[in-house]
């Protein structure tokens, strides 16, 4: 089963998407709300990349920003539409893989956001250089992903990343790039560890200057054992004039 299809599955369980007022980075993690790392976005002509259900595009345009939104996923875009149907509010919808952005001219986009897709993108700097060009000089492109080290570790017999009790080990190299599997609400994804310093040397390559990089540390858990980061948060911006 490929990524896409994992993602239709779970968009035909979830039923219907759950609108914000804010753009969320990830479960239990701060929002922009606390992080406040997008600023104002009225006027502003924004990308969601990996949009999903369409809650961030949707949360977006409520606050007056041109919302472009892309995602592989046609069960999730039907999702976004009627979130966006229900909201009142109206976001460009396109169907399509996340790196796949010739549709867009170049120097066009004020703001690109994509929570938990990067991960999953096997040619990541295509995806950094694609972003690049869209973006307007100075325009930040914000993103989160798998943290590296909850990809290494886990508990017992769980694949890496899970979070059951048991003893805390290191299943696998936190150096390691080859895809391993992991679960979403049961349905199985292929994803692309990645170390900071890599993300951060394939920003540098692409153009890119990092004014922010966190791992957020997650606002519920329950987890009792040693606290591990779960994601890692970034905004590069597009160098140039």
């Amino acid at each position: 089963m490929t990524n896409t299809q994992a993602w239709d599955r779970l968009a035909s369980r979830r039923g219907e998407a759950t609108g914000a007022d804010t753009v969320q980075f990830g479960a239990d993690l701060p929002t922009e709300a606390d992080l406040r790392i997008c600023g104002d976005l009225k006027g502003r002509r924004v990308l969601d990349i990996g949009c999903g259900a369409g809650e961030n595009a949707v949360a977006m345009a409520g606050q007056g920003a041109h919302v472009i939104a892309i995602d592989v996923s046609s069960a999730q875009l039907a999702l976004g539409r009627k979130l966006a149907d229900a909201t009142e509010v109206r976001v460009e919808w396109h169907h399509g893989d996340a790196a796949d952005l010739a549709f867009l001219r170049a120097d066009s986009i004020d703001l690109a956001l994509a929570t938990h897709v990067v991960h999953e993108i096997e040619d990541v700097d295509r995806l950094f250089r694609q972003v690049h060009r869209v973006l307007r000089a100075g325009a930040p492109f914000i993103f989160t992903h798998e943290h590296p080290m909850r990809l290494a570790v886990g508990r017992d017999d769980n694949e890496p990343g899970g979070l059951p009790l048991g003893r805390l080990e290191v299943r696998r190299s936190y150096f390691d790039p080859s895809p391993i599997v992991t679960t979403r609400d049961g349905e199985p994804l292929q994803v692309w560890p990645r170390t900071i310093a890599d993300v951060f040397s394939g920003l540098h390559r692409a153009g890119y200057r990092v004014d922010v990089l966190l791992e957020p540390e997650v606002l519920r858990s329950s987890d009792p054992g040693p606290a591990v980061p779960t994601a890692v948060l970034w905004r590069a911006r597009k160098e140039g004039v």
